[in-house]
């Protein structure tokens, strides 16, 4: 059920979600992108620029983040603004369990014309990966 603008407090949390990003995730991300970084498949070449190992492409983990706004919204046209700055980077190694990003996200302020704002946190390995996000929702 969407929620509806009068039932929204700020301060409200929304559920909390973890998302599990494997190798495997990343390939499918660069075929859909056509983003193919040898930093998001290719540890030697990841390490040789001085990254830890392979990592996220950051707009998948922007998008991972936006799913909590979009489920909770129950339609991903009701997100109207959204941004993001990224901080560290998603680390994926190269094992069946991959990274776990855990996103919650905050109801900040109503405003006019059944719209919130929403502030986000993610975080991977309990470190901060994007800063600065926020978003507007459109409520029914």
């Amino acid at each position: 059920m969407r929620p509806r603008w009068e039932d929204v407090e700020a301060g409200a949390a929304l559920p909390q979600r973890e998302f599990r990003v494997t190798r495997a995730n990343l390939v499918r991300y660069a075929g859909a992108a056509g983003d193919f970084n040898p930093i998001h498949w290719n540890e030697r070449f990841a390490r040789a620029v001085g990254l830890p190992d392979v990592i996220a492409h950051g707009m998948l983990t922007m998008a991972l983040a936006a799913r909590v706004l979009t489920e909770w919204a129950g339609d991903p046209a009701a997100v109207v603004e959204y941004g993001v700055r990224f901080t560290r980077p998603v680390v994926v190694p190269d094992d069946d369990t991959g990274a776990t990003l855990t996103v919650d996200a905050t109801v900040g302020d109503k405003l006019d014309g059944r719209r919130v704002t929403l502030s986000l946190t993610a975080r991977c390995a309990g470190v901060g990966v994007l800063s600065r996000a926020r978003a507007v929702v459109q409520l029914a």
